[in-house]
């Protein structure tokens, strides 16, 4: 028996037994429902959807500091820059 046809017996038998696999499995799935009987379906229960309020916020300004505040963080701002250009 050559190469290529002891290939083909192969692949002949795994199909045939593939395919006896799958009509036993088939039967015995048959088999089963057979002695459940019929199937007896529930009845879906539909929830109620919530419906959510929308509650309203009231948005809060942001205060200002004052002027001489607002002068100082410049002049940190404007100094910690200046050292940075003068160290490279």
């Amino acid at each position: 028996m050559s190469h290529a046809s002891s290939l083909k017996a192969r692949r002949q038998r795994q199909k045939n037994r593939k395919l006896l696999d799958a009509a036993a499995k088939k039967a015995k799935r048959q088999a089963k429902q057979a002695l459940a009987g019929p199937a007896v379906k529930k009845e879906k229960v539909k929830k109620e959807k919530v419906k959510k309020e929308k509650v309203v916020t009231e948005k809060v300004k942001k205060a200002k500091p004052p002027k001489e505040e607002s002068g100082k963080q410049d002049t940190k701002k404007g100094g910690a820059g200046a050292e940075g250009k003068g160290a490279s």
